[in-house]
């Protein structure tokens, strides 16, 4: 499908997606309409990798988590860590309120 935006002619070829009918269907302000379900999802190639002060990322916006330097990481690696970083982040917490408790019934120094 050949489109035109402020002068610029560009070609446009539309993802053809195959969906199933459903039995739900209905009437809105008079109007029919009908459920359908996706046989399968379409998947969507991002258009260009790019680098932004060393992190990677596709045109869609969704960081990869990685620099020119760095292995990529696994799914399992990256959950790993951002367990292992909450439970810092609670035992500092805590550490805190234990040091706050002591200063105020004057057990600290």
């Amino acid at each position: 499908m050949k489109l035109t935006y402020r002068g610029i002619t560009y070609e446009h070829n539309p993802t053809v997606v195959e969906t199933t009918s459903t039995s739900v269907a209905g009437k809105y302000r008079g109007l029919d309409w009908r459920f359908r379900n996706l046989k399968k999802a379409p998947v969507i190639q991002p258009v260009a990798n790019l680098t932004y002060r060393g992190t990677t990322y596709n045109k869609a916006g969704t960081t990869t988590m990685t620099t020119p330097n760095q292995p990529q990481v696994s799914t399992q690696e990256k959950a790993r860590y951002l367990m292992i970083n909450h439970h810092k982040h609670l035992r500092n917490r805590q550490q805190v309120m234990l040091s706050r408790a002591a200063n105020e019934i004057g057990l600290a120094h």
